[in-house]
């Protein structure tokens, strides 16, 4: 009796998704194109700091694996702020913590109408320690940079996939 247990939970469970209208994020249907290929017809322009560049290569890789750019509808603009701050902490005196906070705005536009459809700001903070020795501290700055960096294109990712999902 155990045993079938879990099975009819699991059929139960499939039953209630089925009625409510699940369907999921990547899926394509005759009817619908599907969100990965609206996704793979997204231009995203060159970045002119490193930072956006991660961006910009984080998304190409996630959103158009494998496209040559032929047939471009829509234009996303990613334009990245980074900024440093010291974070007091007076644990050990011959380290200090920084912090890199990295916000981006973002506009997706429609290349046939030419106006913005979507639009969006999200952020990461990432933490690192300064322990006083020049490279060491650029690297961990760089390191940190890089990390935030990869965070907000999986959020814009996602935010640009959910905005079509709903348009669907």
């Amino acid at each position: 009796m155990m045993r079938k247990k879990p099975a009819v939970l699991i059929v139960v469970a499939a039953l209630l998704l089925a009625g409510c209208g699940y369907r999921p994020l990547y899926s394509s249907s005759a009817e619908n194109q599907g969100v990965a290929t609206i996704m793979a017809s997204v231009e995203i322009p060159e970045a002119e700091t490193r930072v956006g560049q991660i961006i910009r290569n984080d998304l190409i890789s996630a959103m158009r694996p494998g496209n040559d750019g032929a047939g471009d509808r829509y234009l996303l603009n990613i334009t990245p702020v980074m900024k440093t701050t010291e974070v007091i902490d007076r644990k050990q005196p011959s380290t200090t913590r920084e912090s890199v906070r990295l916000t981006v705005a973002y506009e997706l536009i429609d290349q046939q109408t030419g106006q913005m459809i979507h639009s969006g700001k999200t952020f990461s903070q990432v933490s690192f320690d300064v322990v006083r020795q020049p490279f060491a501290d650029t690297q961990a700055e760089n390191n940190a940079m890089e990390r935030a960096a990869h965070e907000v294109s999986g959020d814009i990712r996602m935010r640009i996939a959910a905005f079509f999902a709903t348009r669907a």
